[in-house]
């Protein structure tokens, strides 16, 4: 049964002409939930930079990025291939450590590896010799969850994921889609309240690409994880989420934030004819077309 959600205690803060450019959150890290009153962001980022030193030079890859996530969000990130999109996401997962500035998660900062937290990548990166549910159990023995527990959790998500059936397939009888399925179960395992997703769709056919849009769609709205995707597909992070990062050229800072204005629950083929959807896809896709002629 899928879990009716208000869009807008998951709007940040109000929009002017469907763009919301970037900005600072007031102090204490929150922000608007519609009512005006104040709630902890699921991510945050305050002047983050990161730099990198070379043989050669000294390499900055993100200046001065700072966004707020609120609980149970959609966001995407988009922009020119190395401008920081997978290095953000790193920072939220406390993989990486900034240069300066700060990053919280749910308020807390982020000093070092996130345990709390989801994360699926462009490849399943499935273990080959263990089947469809013993790869997603895999996560519940790294992290010693309690037995019984976590194989319930495991037939939920396949149930919802679509993978009934397939249970114990092996990753080289599953299709694409189907890994990554198992992969997103994976990460979904422990309910983790934020979910990061780096390019996970950017190696399947177009097609395939589609289902695995709309199953997302729905997923996420059951679940009410907040999720933050990375994707080279204007047309993807308009469809998928609430608002589209839109970033530039490295040093990569925040270009502008558009908010899409569309309703949680989205029907495929009829979103990408609504005026809201062109209208955003259009934008972002000038954003861009202007930073590449920067480049």
């Amino acid at each position: 049964m899928t879990m009716a959600r208000d869009t807008a205690l998951r709007k940040p803060a109000a929009t002017k002409g469907g763009a919301l450019t970037a900005g600072k959150a007031a102090e204490g890290r929150t922000v608007g939930d519609g009512t005006g009153e104040g709630r902890t962001a699921a991510v945050g980022l305050e002047d983050v930079a990161v730099r990198f030193r070379t043989k050669k030079r000294d390499v900055t890859a993100l200046h001065d990025v700072s966004l707020d996530v609120a609980m149970g969000e959609f966001v995407a990130i988009v922009g020119p291939s190395g401008c920081g999109k997978s290095t953000l996401l790193k920072l939220v997962a406390g993989l990486l450590k900034a240069s300066s500035g700060a990053v919280r998660l749910q308020g807390e900062r982020v000093d070092g590896p996130r345990h709390d937290i989801g994360y699926v990548f462009q490849r399943a990166a499935l273990l080959e010799w263990r089947t469809a549910r013993r790869n997603i159990l895999l996560q519940a023995e790294m992290r010693r969850m309690p037995a019984e527990p976590a194989r319930r959790r495991v037939a939920e998500l396949i149930e919802m994921t679509g993978l009934s059936g397939f249970e114990d397939a092996y990753p080289h009888e599953l299709s694409g889609g189907m890994q990554q399925r198992v992969a997103l179960c994976r990460a979904l395992l422990h309910e983790p309240p934020v979910l990061l997703m780096d390019e996970p769709f950017g190696a399947l056919d177009a097609l395939t690409r589609e289902q695995m849009n709309m199953e997302l769609n729905r997923i996420w709205r059951e679940t009410g994880t907040t999720v933050l995707l990375v994707t080279h597909s204007i047309s993807e992070a308009v469809y998928l989420a609430d608002r589209v990062v839109v970033m530039s050229p490295r040093p990569g800072t925040i270009t502008e934030i558009i908010d899409v204005g569309l309703e949680a629950e989205r029907d495929y083929t009829e979103t990408l004819g609504r005026p809201e959807f062109r209208e955003a896809a259009g934008h972002i896709r000038g954003l861009l077309g202007a930073a590449s002629a920067q480049e």
